[in-house]
C-alpha cells in the first residue's frame, strides 16, 4: 500500500502512457505585480500628499480620494485607504501571489497656507495626467512642502488685524472701534507667534487670546480710555477672528461623507480650542467682577445691515483679510472678497426680512459653497479657500460673548440657551457650505461636458481648416 502524496484534482493521468497531460492554472489574477521599490516610492508620495492636504484642513473624502488617484496613475493595481484625524495608512494589493505592502504617515504639523494647497492641486493635477514620473512628483512636492510663505509674516499680521478691522464695521462700530480692534487683535497675533514658537499647546494658546482681547477691553472700559467703544462689540470682534481659523467645514464634511472617526477628532479638537477661548473669556469677565468693573450687554447688536454698500464693503474685506493672512494667492484674495461679500449680504437680507439666525447663515453658507464649488476649478483655486473665507465674517462671536457674559458676570442660567444658538450658528454656516458644494456637483459636471465638447469641436474645425 503506498502511503505517498494525495494526486492534485487537477491532474490526469493518461490510460495509454501513464503521463500527466494537464499543467496547474495560472496563480497569478489581475495585473502583474510591481517591483517593491517602486511600489514603496509611490506609496510614500501619496502618503505625503495625503498629509500636506489633510494639514491644510482637507476633507477625508477628498485626501481619499486623490491618494487612490496617485496610486493608480503610476500603475498600482489596488490601493485601500485609511484616513484618520492623525494618521494615514495606505495598503497596496499586488495579487495573489505578492505580499500587499502596507506604509502609515502620521500627520504632526497644521497650518494654513492656501498657496501650498494651490500649488498642490496643481501639482496632483500632473500625477493623475501622467506628465511627471514618480521621482520628479517627488522632488517638486518637496518643494512645495519646504517653501517659504509667499508673504512675510509681518503681512499677516497685518492681514488678521484687517479682518478684525473689517469685522468691526460689519457689526455697526465706527472707525475708532474699527482701528482699536486692530490693534488688540495685532498684538494677539503676536503674542500667539511667541507663545507658539515655545511649543506653547494650541489650547493655553486660545486662553491668552481669550484673556487678553477681553481684558484689553474691560481695561478701556474703566479708564475710560474709549468712552465710546462698546466693550462687548471689541470682544465679539476678537472671537471671530480667533474662530475663522478652526476646520468647521471640514468636521461636517467628514461627518456627511461617512468618516466618524476623523470627524470625531476634528470635533474634538474644534470643541478644545473653543473651550480654551470660551475659558480665557471667563476668566477675565470674572476677573472684572471682582474688581468692580460691571460692563453691560444690555444694547442690542445692531443691524446686519444697515447701510448696504458699506457692509457689503466690510464682509469683502474681511474675508479678502483672511485670505491673505492664510496667505492666498492673488488670484484667490479676489474670489475670496466676493465670497464674503455674498454670504454677508445675504445673511444680511434674510434678517431683515424676519428670517432667524440659523436659516440665514445656512442659506447664506450654501450660495458661498455653491459658488465657491462652481468657480474654483475653473480658477484653479482651492475651494477651501473659498468656502472658509467667505463665512469667516458671519461666525457668531456676539452670540458667544453674550451667553458667557450671562454665566460669568450676571449668573443668569438663560446663558446656556444661548451658548446653543452660537453652536447651532456655527453647524449650519458649516452644513451649508457642504450643502451648497454638493449642489454644485451636477453643474460643475455638465460645465466640464460642455467644456470638453467645445474643444473637441474646435480641434475638429482647425484640422478641417488645415486641410
Amino acid at each position: 500500500m503506498s502511503l505517498g502524496r494525495a494526486r492534485p484534482s487537477w491532474l490526469r493521468r493518461s490510460p495509454k502512457t501513464g503521463i500527466d497531460q494537464r499543467k496547474p492554472p495560472a496563480a497569478v489574477f489581475g495585473p502583474a505585480p510591481l517591483d517593491e521599490p517602486t511600489v514603496h516610492l509611490v506609496l510614500d508620495l501619496a502618503l505625503r500628499v495625503g498629509e500636506a492636504q489633510l494639514a491644510s484642513g482637507v476633507g477625508a473624502a477628498d485626501v481619499t480620494a486623490t491618494i487612490i488617484d496617485v496610486t493608480a496613475a503610476y500603475g498600482l493595481p489596488h490601493t485601500e485607504v485609511d484616513v484618520t484625524f492623525t494618521a494615514i495608512t495606505v495598503c497596496c494589493h499586488r495579487g495573489t501571489e505578492a505580499a500587499p505592502i502596507t506604509t502609515l504617515r502620521v500627520v504632526r504639523s497644521r497650518s494654513l497656507d492656501f498657496t501650498r494647497l494651490a500649488e498642490l492641486e496643481l501639482l496632483i493635477g500632473r500625477m493623475k495626467g501622467g506628465t511627471i514620473t514618480p521621482r520628479d512628483a517627488y522632488g517638486e512636492l518637496d518643494r512645495i512642502t519646504t517653501a517659504p510663505h509667499p508673504y512675510p509674516r509681518w503681512v499677516a499680521t497685518a492681514a488678521w488685524a484687517g479682518m478684525a478691522a473689517g469685522v468691526a464695521v460689519l457689526v455697526g462700530g465706527g472707525l475708532l472701534l474699527a482701528l482699536t480692534a486692530a490693534f488688540v487683535t495685532a498684538v494677539l497675533d503676536r503674542v500667539g507667534r511667541v507663545l507658539n514658537r515655545r511649543n506653547l499647546p494650541f489650547f493655553f494658546q486660545q486662553v491668552v487670546g481669550g484673556g487678553l482681547a477681553t481684558g484689553a477691553a474691560l481695561v478701556m472700559y474703566a479708564t475710560d480710555l474709549l468712552p465710546s467703544v462698546r466693550p462687548s462689540m471689541l470682544v465679539a470682534v476678537g472671537i471671530v477672528v480667533l474662530l475663522s481659523g478652526l476646520s468647521l467645514v471640514s468636521t461636517v464634511q467628514d461627518a456627511i461623507s461617512g468618516y466618524n472617526v476623523t470627524a470625531a477628532g476634528r470635533t474634538v479638537e474644534i470643541g478644545l480650542l473653543t473651550a480654551g477661548l470660551i475659558s480665557g473669556i471667563a476668566l477675565a469677565l470674572r476677573a472684572g467682577v471682582q474688581f468692580g468693573i460691571q460692563t453691560s450687554i444690555a444694547e442690542p447688536l445692531p443691524a446686519l445691515i444697515t447701510d448696504v454698500p458699506v457692509q457689503f464693503a466690510a464682509g469683502a474685506a474681511t474675508s479678502f483679510c483672511f485670505a491673505m493672512a492664510s496667505y492666498a494667492q492673488p488670484r484667490a484674495l479676489l474670489v475670496a472678497a466676493v465670497a464674503g461679500a455674498v454670504g454677508t449680504t445675504s445673511y444680511g437680507l434674510l434678517a431683515v426680512t424676519g428670517t432667524n439666525a440659523i436659516t440665514s447663515s445656512a442659506v447664506a453658507a450654501a450660495l458661498v459653497g455653491f459658488g465657491g464649488a462652481v468657480l474654483s476649478r475653473r480658477l484653479r483655486i482651492p475651494t477651501l479657500v473659498v468656502s472658509v473665507a467667505g463665512i469667516g465674517p458671519l461666525l457668531p462671536g456676539w452670540t458667544i460673548y453674550r451667553g458667557l457674559y450671562q454665566l460669568t458676570a450676571d449668573g443668569d442660567s438663560a446663558g446656556l440657551s444661548t451658548l446653543v444658538l452660537a453652536t447651532g450658528i456655527a453647524l449650519a454656516l458649516a452644513g451649508g457650505v457642504v450643502l451648497g458644494e454638493h449642489l454644485a456637483r451636477p453643474v460643475r459636471s455638465g460645465l466640464s461636458r460642455l467644456e470638453r465638447r467645445f474643444v473637441t469641436t474646435r480641434t475638429s474645425s482647425t484640422r478641417v481648416n488645415s486641410v
